[in-house]
């Protein structure tokens, strides 16, 4: 099942305060430079993510960029690309975004190209200043992972960047697609109780991430609303949206002298946890639990029995995340827009009714 039209929320606020678009019209290279002690072209190499900058100076110049809100005026020849930094790539959810994102790039004659900001940062790379020697077109952010420093020196550069799915309100505004998490747990919640289930466990998502605080207000949203409060007591909170995790949490639901009959998973991967403790435990799905996930990766399908599970349109993020950044590119003007796309709950065969 596939998302319907965009969602989009009203705008809030323009990329730019007055003042502060101001102030980044009277900065310039030079008057950076004559606050760092520097050159110009040294500067210029830090914009550009050359090498031959000390890191001292490199780091005195990237504060001062930060502070005095300089943003790059002139024209610069960029790369004919986009861009996408994924902080930890994860091949079931990256794949569906970058063939989104190439969907809209190909239609402009650019090419796609991906970085894993984690596997750069493990290995001691400085994965913004290469990004920024690239020059793409625009940048594509899965997860807004980097330091305040580093969102400030692509800010300057003058590079178009939009967030996908950004784990907090960011300090420096980046227009940004999400799905529309709350409707998903809203769906899933729904679902259980229209089963039957009053006795409902959650496995969250870690909480310091947006996606995850919205999909367990919608939880409590739903039962709310069936005059149904959520036992605390069935509430676990993940940290990685991992398989581990659901397991863990999973066994340890199960092993309560009255256990949930439905569970709720922040993501497929802890739901697919839920189905091996559930199996060590000889708990049978769904005929003495009942299991939902959330995103509708292609294992779910294939699972034993097969997912039911919100689905999260991968694709139409990346392709509108990239629609939204060509046009930043081109030099429109876009005020700080969250896109929401909405969610659809896919009714497998991991929840039946509860048991009486």
């Amino acid at each position: 099942m596939r998302s319907g039209a965009p969602h989009r929320t009203a705008p809030v606020a323009a990329l730019e305060e007055p003042a502060a678009e101001d102030r980044r019209r009277r900065m310039t290279v030079a008057a950076v430079a004559r606050l760092a002690g520097v050159s110009a072209p040294t500067v210029s190499k830090v914009l550009n993510g050359r090498a031959g900058v000390a890191p001292q100076t490199r780091r005195r110049v990237e504060r001062l960029l930060r502070e005095q809100g300089y943003r790059r005026p002139e024209k610069i020849t960029r790369a004919a690309s986009v861009e996408i930094v994924f902080y930890g790539l994860q091949a079931h959810v990256g794949v569906d975004l970058m063939r989104g994102v190439k969907q809209v790039a190909v239609e402009h004659g650019l090419a796609v190209a991906f970085t894993d900001a984690l596997q750069e940062e493990s290995i001691g790379r400085n994965w913004a200043q290469d990004l920024l020697a690239r020059r793409p077109t625009g940048v594509v952010v899965t997860h807004m992972g980097f330091t305040p420093e580093q969102h400030a020196l692509l800010s300057a550069s003058g590079l178009p960047l939009v967030a996908v799915d950004p784990p907090s309100e960011p300090l420096h505004p980046v227009p940004s697609v999400a799905a529309a998490n709350r409707h998903g747990g809203i769906a899933a919640a729904q679902h259980v109780l229209d089963l039957g289930h009053r006795r409902i466990g959650v496995i969250t998502g870690p909480l310091e991430r947006r996606c995850s605080r919205d999909r367990l207000d919608g939880v409590r949203t739903a039962l709310a609303a069936a005059a149904a409060s959520l036992d605390e007591r069935l509430v676990r909170t993940g940290m990685w949206f991992s398989f581990e995790e659901g397991f863990a949490h999973g066994r340890e639901l199960l092993r309560l002298a009255d256990p949930p009959t439905a569970v709720l998973c922040g993501n497929d991967l802890q739901a697919l946890g839920v189905y091996e403790a559930a199996r060590q435990a000889g708990v049978p799905i769904p005929g003495e639990l009942s299991v939902v996930g959330f995103d509708d990766i292609s294992y779910a399908r294939w699972s034993g029995p097969p997912l039911t599970t919100v689905h999260q349109p991968f694709a139409e993020l990346g392709a509108t995340a990239a629609g939204l950044v060509l046009a930043l590119a081109a030099g429109e003007a876009v005020t700080q827009t969250r896109i929401e796309l909405a969610t659809t709950l896919t009714v497998r065969a991991s929840t039946g009714p509860v048991r009486r």
